[in-house]
């Protein structure tokens, strides 16, 4: 019996780790942010120059392999999160950070909009130090801005980065599942809320 709760103490949950993906540029790095449905969070940051690449998944949480349905449920505290590979060169870390504070209302705990949930919660999940400074520096500024509005938005390390189901990838620019005219592509010309 001891042997059986000594594996159970000691399982390790993989879910828990840091995100050590790593970009597929030696020059570039990741971030990663949750501000609502990951749909038009990842529409908005593949416009911004210096972008190379944006996957959307669940991050925070505690259970390994979670899938739409599961994080939906609310049971495995994940996070609906988009991460971006960017160019520092091009697109400082600063930059991401303004659209973030732009593209949501970090005022409002677990929903954005009708949106309601833990995984629509809003936060940073940084991958080094200064990633974290600056997360904080920006979510100070945006508290003066804000005054009495409180901002709940978590700035925590990314934790493992579980990529959503292939149709949730690109959904908006793909039309969102219903042709719609979701990219600039496509006609849209507002630079943030195309999907709308």
């Amino acid at each position: 019996m001891a042997a059986i709760s000594d594996n159970i103490g000691n399982h390790h949950n993989p879910a828990l780790d840091p995100d050590t993906d790593a970009p597929n540029n030696l020059g570039h790095e990741f971030a990663q942010f949750g501000a609502g449905c990951f749909w038009g969070v990842e529409l908005a940051f593949q416009r911004v120059v210096g972008v190379v690449r944006t996957e959307v998944g669940y991050s925070q949480g505690h259970v390994p392999d979670p899938n739409y349905k599961l994080v939906c449920a609310g049971t495995t505290n994940h996070v609906e999160v988009v991460r971006v590979q960017f160019d520092p060169e091009v697109c400082p870390y600063t930059n991401l950070l303004s659209l973030f504070w732009a593209r949501h209302d970090p005022t409002t705990l677990d929903r954005q909009g009708g949106d309601v949930g833990a995984q629509y919660r809003s936060g940073i999940y940084y991958y080094n130090e200064t990633q974290a400074i600056l997360a904080q520096e920006s979510k100070e500024a945006k508290q003066l801005e804000l005054k009495d509005k409180k901002i709940v938005t978590e700035i925590l390390p990314a934790k493992r980065f579980y990529r959503a189901e292939e149709y949730h990838q690109q959904y908006l620019e793909k039309g969102g599942g219903k042709g719609l005219n979701q990219s600039a592509e496509k006609g849209c010309t507002d630079p943030i809320r195309c999907y709308g």
